[in-house]
């Protein structure tokens, strides 16, 4: 049977808060197979993780740093000393290989030897269940590509880490590796069943568009002929002057982009990070030309009572009873539930029951729906239940 435990801390001192973190999530665990580890990137990275692994042993450590907080089942945790918290799974049953590098070559080969270690680690060669995924945002499409090319399609789930400011501090670790730009994976080896709920919860409008021109990957350059930022302008109303530089991110959090997967099971929110003087959009994922683009709407109040009613998906998709969820929310999506956080609190405890859970923000989030490619996107969940 899995048994899993939630710990945490607000300590100020980095090592005592790892520790603290630890103690409480391998209480009564006879033999902890994974360890999710998350951090406020204003901890110590090195210190938190020292102060884990004093509880933890050898346990596998995966995690990143979240932006904010943390949700756990005593509530929503953030503090001006940084604050930790660790999921902590043990089940005589599992086998969980974890590994991780920094990017060394592409990010498609980085995602190979990942694969090739983690299996390693698990002390098998057979392809895992499922996986676990942490990469650094920008190149998440093909660190997974790199890990597919190993293993093949195999479901996923995970989030891009974050800090507080999207300005480059999060950190991506393992027992013995720390680093911003990489990824990490857990390959899960197990017959006991996940359930996966991936989605942005957002509303189709009827405001949709082709992609006619991109720069590279990730900047949309025209929909439909017209510059990204004056059709977006068209169909929303938002004067094109609150669309430039950094304040197109927080405008598009109600009302972003999405595409929809080849059968229609799934829209991957693209969310615009940032516009530019020639009125294109740097945007969070990759892009394709000749794809439609379709302007979703929720507002916030949407936003918040669809972490409950995600949960409450997962609980009815899970062919069992839960042991453990592991809820990954988009930090964008919080800044636009802003200093209503505690109200998703409210929505998750009341699905969850007893069992036990942590949240991150995340900026990027994975998974898969419904027997479709695995994919990345922005501003979704990622709603992930380990049975028992």
């Amino acid at each position: 049977m899995l048994k899993a435990n939630v710990g945490w801390s607000t300590k100020a001192d980095n090592f005592e808060s790892g520790k603290e973190s630890a103690s409480q999530a391998v209480k009564d665990l006879i033999q902890t197979k994974v360890a999710f580890l998350f951090m406020s990137s204003d901890n110590n990275t090195e210190e938190v993780l020292r102060g884990a692994k004093s509880e933890l042993g050898t346990a596998p450590i995966v995690g990143c740093t979240s932006s904010g907080g943390i949700i756990v089942p005593e509530g929503y945790v953030s503090s001006e000393n940084g604050f930790s918290g660790i999921l902590a799974l043990g089940d005589p049953e599992l086998t969980v290989g974890v590994a991780g590098f920094a990017k060394e070559g592409t990010a498609r080969q980085t995602g190979a030897r990942v694969a090739v270690e983690a299996m390693k680690h698990a002390g098998t060669c057979d392809v895992p269940s499922y996986f676990y995924m942490v990469a650094s945002p920008g190149e998440e499409e093909d660190y997974l590509k790199g890990i597919e090319d190993v293993i093949g399609r195999v479901p996923f789930f995970g989030g891009s880490a974050a800090d507080n400011t999207i300005s480059g501090e999060w950190k991506i670790f393992t027992n013995d590796k720390i680093f911003a730009d990489g990824v990490a994976v857990a390959f899960f080896y197990t017959d006991k069943p996940m359930a996966n709920v991936y989605t942005g919860a957002y509303h189709e409008t009827t405001n949709s568009g082709i992609i006619t021109k991109i720069k590279g990957k990730r900047t949309l350059m025209e929909i439909d002929g017209v510059p990204a930022i004056e059709k977006y302008s068209e169909w929303t109303g938002k004067k094109i002057k609150d669309l430039e530089g950094g304040k197109l991110l927080v405008e598009t959090i109600t009302a972003p982009l999405g595409v929809k997967d080849r059968l229609g099971d799934l829209v991957a929110i693209r969310h615009p990070m940032s516009g530019n003087d020639d009125l294109s959009m740097n945007i969070g994922n990759n892009l394709a030309v000749n794809t439609a683009v379709i302007q979703m709407q929720a507002t916030v109040d949407e936003l918040i009572e669809s972490t409950g009613k995600t949960l409450k998906e997962l609980n009815n998709r899970l062919d069992g009873e839960p042991g453990a969820y592991l809820l990954v929310h988009c930090g964008g999506r919080k800044v636009g539930i802003g200093d209503r956080i505690n109200e998703v609190t409210k929505e998750l405890k009341k699905q969850a029951g007893d069992v036990p859970f942590i949240t991150i923000f995340t900026f990027g989030e994975y998974g898969v729906e419904d027997h479709g490619e695995n994919t990345c996107g922005g501003l979704m969940l990622s709603f992930v239940a380990f049975g028992k």
